[in-house]
């Protein structure tokens, strides 16, 4: 049976899911409130982690672990660093990896994880084609790569790191994204990050992010719609 995990890391990101939810059962485990039932016909668990990369993982963990999910959605905004994509876009992340994760020093390339062959985490490629493919008016879907660390950062605090982005070869910056895929790979559950652009990671970044993440946060109902009912 399919049991699908969706987590979004703040209110704002889950709240248009959670209309769609039946025989809805809420339980909380750490502190966090998980919403078990059935969502477009499927068993379905919702859950707001909190932000940044230790409660995205944690929230992805007690999903694979108490709730017996067999793949993981994760839905949230991020912040474009790629010029062709737009406040209101959508990026569909083939790959993630930690941008903040640098043990260079030791001889290991940015986002490796020591000692491992972790580095960019691919999500599942029938889950990404399906998104890939969704039509939603006024919106444009790409594909690319997800940059994840625990910081929000502005145009200003952007120069410090473009070395890094140009490296990763990214596309947006996030809080949680690769920290899910880290564990669901870990844990060989098929995941995909869907990231709705609210900002472009610049000097206007936090007034964006404040303005749209209500308004646009909605946009990636019809590509979860479309991944769920392929199953």
């Amino acid at each position: 049976m399919v049991k699908i995990g969706i987590i979004g890391a703040m209110d704002e990101e889950i709240k248009e899911l959670k209309r769609h939810i039946k025989s809805v059962k809420t339980i909380e485990i750490a502190g966090i409130e998980f919403y078990q039932g059935k969502i477009f016909d499927k068993e379905c668990t919702i859950v707001k982690s909190g932000v940044g990369k230790v409660s995205a993982s944690m929230t992805a963990q007690i999903l694979i672990d108490r709730f017996d999910v067999n793949k993981i959605i994760f839905t949230g905004l991020a912040g474009s660093i790629n010029n062709k994509i737009h406040i209101g876009d959508i990026i569909i992340g083939i790959k993630s990896v930690q941008y903040d994760l640098d043990a260079s020093e030791l001889g290991f390339k940015i986002g490796q994880i020591p000692y491992t062959d972790y580095r960019f985490f691919h999500s599942d490629k029938k889950m990404a084609d399906i998104a890939l493919k969704t039509i939603i008016p006024e919106t444009k879907i790409f594909q690319g790569t997800i940059l994840t660390g625990d910081l929000f950062l502005n145009h200003e605090d952007q120069k410090e790191h473009l070395s890094i982005f140009k490296e990763l070869n990214g596309d947006c910056l996030e809080m949680e994204g690769a920290a899910v895929a880290q564990v669901c790979t870990l844990n060989n559950v098929p995941f995909i990050i869907i990231r709705i652009i609210s900002d472009n990671a610049d000097q206007d970044a936090v007034k964006d992010f404040e303005k749209f993440k209500d308004l646009i946060s909605h946009k990636s109902v019809a590509i979860i719609k479309n991944i769920i009912e392929s199953d």
